[in-house]
């Protein structure tokens, strides 16, 4: 009886707490950072354009398909691979090393918005000057990033142990629509500046003299990235989902939300951005720079307010996203090792503690430490970003367009005929021609920026070795 009780396995309680959790996974660092500085670099709005046709034709299609294999097999990512197909376990195996690998480096900057979230009250505001040098000493320092690591992975810990319902679900349900709110609250503010409107010119009006190759890429890598996808995270939900669940609809839901907040972070911060003067093209420095000294030159109560707001937004998406990455890991060792939640849940956190620690230390006190000719935090960064995503999801893809079953796949996606899935012909097409060539080519050409070649073909070596063992996973 207690072995039973020990892997029986949870439900999502309501459609909205799954919908709000799936949501959180997705929006993260990626929407809040990530996708304005791009905007800034590539052009503004041609760029949000290509985005927006990359997220519908290749991100919403790859999420149907995580949540069907995900439902189908009623497990997390290796057990859902390997419910069809054994020799397919290394796939889901490379999802859950990649949301391990990214969590060895995720909660340091977790970490970081959660300090300047309590900065902002501080004293980070008080010259605007000195915002950059702040951050260069913050990061560099070797104890204070590491309190702040540990204080936010803990909040991880305990929203994981607590299960899927009492823990994510109502975390989920929570932090989602206080995201919303405060995102609105920051656009309210921001489009009032003086000369703001110059920002959503940026934005709205597109320039398409600006439009390279590498805008495509930047954009389709982005809507592959940004939705949480190729790392399990939606496998491991999917598998929490009711037969009863309109999968389509819902993933479309989570997809439209993830979106938004991306859109929504793009109209809080530039019009801003051009109100005080500053270039768009700002790059990776946009949110722990450029932003605060924003809010600095605001000056008083009402800076330190609207940057306390923004760095809470910040902590909760990169929250929500850690949460699922967590879960990923958690669920494979309840899943395939019988280990209790608890008890998985601090193995885990464990090991990413001792990892993140490695990866804040290596931008101060163990900056001269290289992996392949790189810091621990740059090695776990690029690993995962550039070659284990990709090829993740390629393989989701590949998978599902050409390894499971037509009409078995029809039957989960209209939940045996109950509900309508008009466009199923036309994402079938798409995974099986389509996504997967449109991965390839991100994948190809993401590996081969990598300018660290030993770091590269480790990375290739380890998705081979779980290839040619995956019998044994």
């Amino acid at each position: 009886m207690q072995q039973a009780e020990m892997v029986q396995r949870e439900n999502w309680r309501t459609r909205f707490g799954f919908i709000m959790a799936a949501a959180g996974s997705a929006i993260g660092l990626g929407n809040i950072w990530r996708f304005p500085y791009l905007t800034g670099e590539h052009g503004g709005s041609a760029f949000i354009i290509i985005y927006l046709m990359c997220v519908i034709f290749v991100g919403l299609s790859i999420m149907i398909g995580e949540f069907a294999v995900g439902r189908k097999s009623g497990l997390a990512a290796v057990g859902a691979y390997k419910a069809h197909d054994r020799r397919w376990s290394f796939a889901g195996a490379l999802g859950v090393l990649s949301g391990f690998f990214i969590m060895g480096f995720y909660p340091v900057v977790g970490g970081w918005s959660l300090a300047y979230m309590v900065k902002s009250v501080t004293g980070l505001l008080a010259v605007p000057e000195a915002v950059g040098d702040y951050f260069g000493a913050f990061v560099t320092s070797s104890v204070e990033p590491l309190i702040w690591m540990l204080i936010y992975l803990a909040i991880n810990v305990y929203i994981v142990a607590r299960g899927v319902q009492a823990g994510i679900e109502t975390a989920g349900k929570i932090l989602m629509p206080s995201l919303f709110v405060l995102l609105v609250i920051l656009i309210i503010r921001s489009v009032t500046l003086p000369g703001a409107t110059e920002g959503l010119k940026f934005l709205f009006a597109p320039d398409w003299s600006k439009v390279t190759g590498s805008t495509f890429l930047a954009a389709l890598g982005q809507a592959f990235f940004s939705l949480s996808l190729g790392m399990g995270c939606m496998i491991t939900y999917g598998s929490y989902l009711s037969k009863k669940e309109n999968i389509p609809s819902n993933a479309l839901t989570v997809v439209t939300m993830d979106t938004t907040a991306a859109l929504l972070a793009a109209v809080a911060i530039f019009p801003a951005l051009f109100s005080f003067g500053m270039e768009p093209a700002q790059g990776p420095g946009l949110v722990f720079v450029v932003v605060p000294t924003i809010f600095a030159q605001m000056g008083g109560v009402l800076g330190m307010i609207f940057s306390v707001f923004f760095f809470a937004v910040l902590t909760i998406a990169a929250l929500t996203s850690s949460v699922s990455l967590l879960e990923v890991v958690v669920a494979y060792l309840i899943d395939e090792q019988k280990v209790e939640r608890r008890k998985a849940t601090i193995l885990a956190s464990t090991v990413m503690a001792i990892m993140c620690v490695l990866s804040s230390l290596s931008m101060g006190l163990l900056s001269g430490v290289t992996l392949f000719g790189v810091g621990f935090f740059d090695f776990f960064d690029i690993l995962t970003d550039k070659i284990f995503l990709a090829i993740g999801g390629m393989f989701l893809a590949i998978f599902v367009g050409w390894f499971m079953d037509k009409e078995e796949l029809r039957s989960e996606l209209t939940n045996d005929g109950t509900v309508s899935f008009g466009f199923f012909e036309l994402w079938y097409n798409l995974m099986k021609y389509f996504i997967p060539l449109a991965i390839l080519a991100v994948a190809v050409m993401g590996i081969t920026a990598i300018e660290q070649t030993s770091l590269m073909l480790f990375g290739l070596f380890i998705i081979l070795a779980m290839m040619v063992f995956s019998k044994k996973l």
